[in-house]
């Protein structure tokens, strides 16, 4: 990713030493604060970059580590190793807490860390609809804790199979239920049932790992509502061909530890992937302003908050309208917005006329379902099967931060590839 990053070198605002240079505040280190960083790293200003986490993550690969096709490592980098090159540029290590936004403050516990140009890319985490409830139940898939415990209780659930001789257990245990049809959903689902059909196929005595019952649920009328319809379809059927139960048009109305209840049918399961929906950061109530839909901030067109030209809202905590409609919460939009903040901080600081409003290119969506199928939709060229595959695992690891990452992850898809086996099957912290 670094090699592909577009500089912005501004000299200085003074030689005097005396003379304070500009504060940026960056909240957050995902894919848009990474990418404004970065870009922000040879201006004449001191930046500050604040996560509570240390590492920058690749969550579109998060499923991976999920069903143990990854380790965590390979999808994370440190965000010190990454920012080490640029001296201007410093980190914390922290969570925030507020922003006071008349002092010119970003809060973490009793410490303010003053700007002078704030970027907010606190990214999203879960929402269940008003369920707040199925948190406790749902394996969610937003860091890697997130999925080293999905993953943990996926790899558990076998075990206990293979141990239990109540047989209605058993089926519980093998049962596997993902609720929403997005690219997550879709993705965990066919890499869910390759790791039940074929690389757990030799490692029990007591159960048949294939025929565990893969449930994936959406309640739009099919899956991946963002793709064409011909594009959704070719995924049903890729799904359903690697065993996956796909409804749409269904809602879920109760979870609880021993299952949900899809519409009017109980599905008796251990297991729950809650990937249907997401909502922002707490950056509205820090804003004290109204959240829109999901908790988003409304933004101008130069992605400020409007009254604040020194306060950035980017990423999925921004509500962000083109002629098409909202933006989506994906990583393109947020490596875009970051991008076209740093421009406008640059030209700030030079002197010059800011960039034109932000502006969207749609790259195109992809989503993999499985080992050999994919759908790609770049606008007019659409690709399905082995060549969307290819197209879809290049993209990924073409986007990975670093090298070493690059190649971590290209050697085990390799061999996963090659041998059917997943490399990364531990089971790891506290048994649930």
């Amino acid at each position: 990713m670094d090699g592909v990053l577009e500089r912005i070198v501004i000299p200085a605002l003074s030689a005097n030493p005396c003379v304070r240079r500009p504060r940026v505040v960056i909240i957050g280190a995902g894919f848009g604060g990474l990418s404004a960083a970065l870009r922000l790293g040879r201006v004449g200003a001191d930046v500050t970059v604040i996560d509570r986490r240390n590492h920058h993550l690749f969550q579109p690969l998060l499923y991976q580590v999920a069903t143990a096709a990854l380790s965590p490592a390979d999808i994370a980098a440190p965000i010190r190793g990454i920012l080490a090159r640029y001296t201007n540029t410093d980190v914390i290590l922290g969570k925030v807490t507020g922003i006071d936004v008349p002092g010119h403050a970003v809060l973490i516990g009793g410490r303010r860390v003053p700007y002078d140009q704030l970027i907010i890319a606190t990214g999203a985490r879960e929402s269940y609809f008003g369920h707040d409830d199925w948190a406790a139940v749902t394996s969610g898939l937003k860091s890697i804790e997130d999925a080293t415990t999905m993953r943990r209780r996926i790899l558990v659930a076998f075990e206990r199979a293979e141990d239990t001789e109540d047989e209605a257990e058993r089926r519980r245990l093998l049962t596997f239920l993902i609720i929403g049809g997005g690219p997550t959903g879709v993705e965990l689902a066919g890499a869910l049932a390759e790791l039940a059909k074929a690389a757990l196929v030799r490692d029990f005595r007591h159960i048949d790992p294939t025929t565990a019952r893969i449930v994936l649920v959406e309640a739009a009328p099919r899956l991946l509502s963002s793709f064409p319809p011909r594009l959704s379809e070719v995924a049903a059927r890729a799904l359903e061909r690697l065993g996956v139960e796909v409804r749409v048009g269904t809602r879920v109305t109760r979870c609880d530890d021993c299952g949900a209840v899809l519409g009017n049918e109980r599905l008796e399961s251990r297991t729950i992937i809650w990937a249907a929906g997401v909502a922002a950061s707490p950056a509205a109530s820090w804003l004290g302003v109204e959240p829109e839909r999901g908790g988003r901030v409304t933004v101008g067109p130069d992605l400020t908050l409007p009254g604040h030209a020194d306060i950035f809202v980017i990423g999925d905590t921004a509500q962000v309208t083109s002629p098409a409609g909202p933006l989506p919460g994906v990583a393109p939009v947020a490596k875009q917005q970051g991008a076209y903040v740093a421009r406008v901080i640059a030209a700030r600081l030079a002197g010059k006329p800011p960039p034109a409003a932000f502006r969207y290119r749609d790259f195109g969506n992809l989503a993999t379902i499985g080992r050999r199928e994919a759908v790609v939709d770049f606008g007019r060229l659409r690709l399905t099967g082995r060549i969307a595959w290819l197209a879809w695992g290049m993209a990924h690891i073409y986007f990975l931060i670093g090298f070493r990452n690059r190649m971590a992850v290209a050697i085990d898809w390799l061999w996963s590839y090659l041998s059917y086996q997943r490399g990364a099957r531990l089971i790891t912290g506290q048994d649930m």
